[in-house]
């Protein structure tokens, strides 16, 4: 086991409460202060979700963005019901999969296992780019349960791109991470970077005021608000987009966007501890989430979900899941089947919820900014194994396997909405969560701060540190064992984002080093 120490400090950030309105969770507290104010003005979660949505894409551009994918959950009071629903990437039906020979220089460079492609092609450049579909989805959900304007929502963004994201030690630290990608394409390296290597704002006297020039997404966002959704797959936005992934080298037509549609589904139902758990059925984390949640109600018992017996339970749960998710899921029945990520959490005044998780996939996505839009590109061709004669093999026209896990759970008196970002780490991070607000009553804010461990990167359990004793020694006997701080960079165990309901009381929060998300109420208009 690596670590020998457990942290003698002690790190929270306060949870808020709403005793008359709503509560937003987000990455960004800019985001949820847009979001509660659009509850403020008499908007659904969904219509606050849409402004979230947009924000975020301009607050945290390299986690997610309108040229990505994701999923979503939500919670409608009126009907007393759950509904999921999925706008994930997919691969181009022009998409040649001769493009991606394997190297043999071993395993790839990025998030996944898989055998590493010549020229990383499919991690980043044009050729890792695939069908987007975030635009879709949120217009789905808003279009069904929207209350307001839909160009009302997307001003928010508007002028925070109007204005350039702030480039504080956080976004430098960011960029800097990624700059030697970012600087193989001249768009992504004029946004993001200075003389081509340098993260913008990275001097001293430069950080207090630098920000991003996103004038060319101001003006997207502007588009797409006066010309309506449906303009990113049909329209002048389309058009654009495909010409620019075109002249780049990648694989994305007209047809592609076109033919786009998000699916609308009834969710998982995973009993828990006399309680459910709703989740995001078809080619996400929730079906591992359920597989996972079986095997701790026989693994261990409730009254023992403190003990260290119930923490080498879960991860034994987590393990048998993930290695059923990676032998057997993918989109292997052509296109009729139904890291780095952003989710954000919000509840209404009248108890309907979102919980809402979009993605890029790997930070900064393709490392590609289309010129026209202003837009960062997806790498969603990264998701599919390069590999032939697996579930999840790369081809044309199929959905990508995604890891985002947003859920709904319900016990007892209490109701909650919960997502994380973090690849792979996203469902070890909700369902352990979720169990401690089903198993010991947890508030959002303790179940959040709580250690975990992770158990989604093969045979090794990393713990955090702060489980050093007992609990790592019962771990120790069992796995192959490490464990690791939670720190703002980079994330160990996945960054959450949660609200929840009890009565007519609702209260939200975030990760707690993550260092600019947090959860804002909503304040009435009197």
């Amino acid at each position: 086991m690596s670590g020998s120490f457990a942290p003698s400090q002690v790190t929270r950030k306060p949870g808020v409460t709403a005793t008359s309105g709503g509560v937003v969770a987000a990455q960004h507290v800019l985001a949820a202060k847009a979001g509660a104010e659009v509850l403020a003005a008499g908007g659904d979660a969904v219509d606050a979700a849409v402004a979230v949505s947009f924000a975020m894409g301009v607050l945290e551009p390299w986690m997610s963005g309108p040229a990505g994918g994701g999923a979503m959950m939500l919670w409608r009071a009126d009907e007393n019901r759950a509904h999921a629903l999925t706008y994930g990437m997919r691969s181009s039906a022009s998409l040649d999969p001769g493009h991606f020979p394997l190297s043999g220089a071993g395993k790839a460079s990025d998030l996944f296992p898989w055998e590493a492609v010549v020229e990383d092609r499919n991690i980043t450049g044009a050729s890792s780019i695939a069908v987007p579909g975030t635009v879709a989805g949120i217009a789905a959900a808003h279009s069904r349960f929207g209350r307001m304007p839909w160009s009302e929502l997307l001003a928010p963004a508007i002028e925070h791109a109007q204005a350039g994201m702030h480039v504080d030690w956080y976004a430098a630290l960011i960029i800097a991470a990624s700059a030697r990608d970012l600087a193989r394409d001249p768009d992504a390296a004029d946004l993001f970077l200075d003389d081509g290597q340098w993260p913008k704002g990275s001097g001293w006297t430069a950080q207090a005021n630098q920000r991003l020039d996103q004038s060319k997404m101001a003006a997207t966002l502007t588009h797409l608000a006066d010309a309506g959704a449906q303009d990113f797959y049909t329209g002048d936005l389309a058009q654009a987009l495909v010409r620019d992934v075109t002249e780049k080298g990648g694989f994305l037509t007209a047809g592609d966007l076109a033919s786009y549609a998000p699916i609308w589904a009834d969710p998982l139902q995973v009993p828990f501890r006399g309680g459910t758990i709703f989740a995001v059925p078809g080619l996400t984390a929730g079906p591992t989430l359920s597989d996972a949640v079986a095997q701790w109600q026989t693994g261990y018992a409730s009254e023992d979900a403190a003990t260290p017996a119930a923490f080498v339970g879960r991860a034994s749960g987590l393990r048998d899941a993930y290695a059923t998710r990676l032998a057997t899921m993918g989109d292997h029945e052509s296109a009729k089947t139904p890291g780095c990520t952003t989710h954000f959490s919000i509840v209404d005044r009248a108890g309907n919820m979102v919980s809402m998780t979009q993605t890029l996939l790997s930070i900064f996505g393709a490392k590609v900014v289309s010129p026209s839009t202003g837009l960062l590109m997806n790498n969603g061709i990264m998701w599919f194994d390069p590999e032939p004669g697996k579930p999840n093999t790369l081809a044309a026209g199929k959905a990508c396997l995604m890891n985002v896990c947003p859920v709904v759970g319900e016990t007892g008196t209490r109701r909650f909405a919960l997502g994380a970002s973090g690849g792979r780490k996203i469902m070890p991070a909700v369902s352990q969560i979720a169990a401690y607000l089903m198993e010991q009553g947890m508030t959002m804010q303790e179940a959040i701060e709580a250690p975990r461990l992770d158990a989604s990167g093969g045979d090794l359990v990393v713990a955090d540190a702060r489980l050093i004793g007992p609990v790592t020694e019962a771990l120790g006997e069992v796995f192959p064992l490490a464990t690791a701080q939670r720190l703002p960079f980079p994330f160990a165990f996945a960054c959450p984002a949660g609200v929840m309901r009890e009565g007519e009381i609702n209260s939200g929060t975030t990760e707690t080093f993550s260092p600019w998300g947090d959860g804002v109420a909503e304040v009435p208009n009197k």
